[in-house]
């Protein structure tokens, strides 16, 4: 399970109406056929109309600046293993984003009216989406750009050519460019991976616009808070505060688990991600302590996730230290492409 919470983007040339972001989510339904449509939802309602989401995020931002975000946007990325765990994508990813938008509204520490924040208290929108295309940013695009770059001149090359500016053997160019997008590291179907390419496999995630104001359109709740769930005395009275992203994120992995059956590895866990950023020894010690059949299933998530696999012992014996500085870099590489972890 991969999540994110992202504030609206704003100045420059970004809008302040969310309209440009709802339209963006719309992308996927153009030529499709109104039955193979995803629509957007909430709580309550189905085949929410795109003009309606943008009508009521708009309308929703009373008396924040125009530098503060008046949206923010949760994408919600399950694993192949989560996914290959459900029945229907589009009809089980919405019923677990209702359950999800639950663990969103506890983990505020906050009030309205002196009770605590339900799910009628927000005001949010989400729609699923299949398709997945890859982004400059990830590791795949990073690690081939090298490749990128040598073709790209190769083919300037060709072109002075054949325009009489440069001499050279055109042939040659064109095998040495055959021969560089076999050698990047990175294919999909016997092709280079590149930008924009369209990702194969079971993409399905979840796109969900929350409002920063809450339903009443009176209450700032931002899961982007500075502060941790806390209580602090202003002007004499105890005030609750604060998003708590941590119960957020664990509790998510736990009603996934929960409403499908889904028998999680230690590897792909919310909480082998922390070990691994906060104690690494911690992380390994207990990768190598999971029993032998719970041993191999991480290893191979591990190795789906990009991770470089070596012969590493099984045993209790210490591993070598060479290969913990090798596999903590894959697991690190892992975890910035957003392979692994929350």
């Amino acid at each position: 399970m991969y999540i994110t919470i992202t504030p609206q983007k704003l100045g420059g040339s970004y809008s302040q109406s969310v309209g440009d972001y709802v339209g963006y989510l719309e992308k996927e339904n153009q030529g499709l056929e109104q039955e193979e449509m995803e629509h957007f939802f909430n709580q309550y309602g189905d085949k929410i109309n795109a003009k309606e989401v943008v009508r009521e995020i708009d309308g929703n931002g009373g008396k924040l600046k125009k530098t503060e975000p008046k949206f923010y946007s949760i994408t919600v990325s399950p694993s192949k293993y989560e996914l290959k765990q459900l029945q229907n994508n589009s009809k089980d990813l919405k019923v677990y984003t209702r359950e999800l938008m639950k663990d969103y509204v506890q983990s505020f520490n906050r009030e309205i009216n002196g009770k605590p924040i339900t799910i009628d208290n927000i005001k949010y929108f989400a729609k699923i989406e299949h398709q997945r295309t890859f982004k400059g940013t990830d590791i795949q695009v990073k690690e081939n750009q090298p490749y990128a770059t040598k073709i790209l001149q190769l083919k300037q090359d060709i072109r002075k050519i054949e325009n009489g500016e440069l001499k050279g053997n055109i042939k040659n160019l064109n095998q040495k460019i055959s021969r560089l997008e076999k050698e990047a590291p990175h294919q999909q179907n016997g092709k280079r991976i590149v930008q924009g390419m369209q990702k194969e496999g079971n993409q399905s995630h979840i796109h969900i616009i929350v409002s920063r104001k809450d339903a009443s359109n009176s209450v700032s709740l931002s899961p982007g808070s500075k502060y941790k769930a806390s209580d602090v005395i202003m002007n004499g009275k105890n005030v609750k505060r604060g998003f708590d992203r941590d119960r957020f994120f664990t509790n998510a992995e736990k009603t996934f688990d929960k409403q499908f059956g889904y028998k999680r590895n230690y590897a792909e866990s919310y909480k082998a991600k922390k070990d691994f950023i906060k104690n690494p020894k911690l992380y390994f010690s207990v990768l190598m302590g999971l029993p032998a059949n719970e041993k191999a299933a991480a290893f191979k998530i591990l190795g789906k996730s990009g991770v470089p696999m070596m012969n590493i012992p099984t045993s209790k014996v210490q591993l070598a230290i060479r290969a913990i500085k090798r596999l903590k870099k894959g697991v690190d590489i892992a975890i910035k492409s957003s392979s692994i972890g929350i």
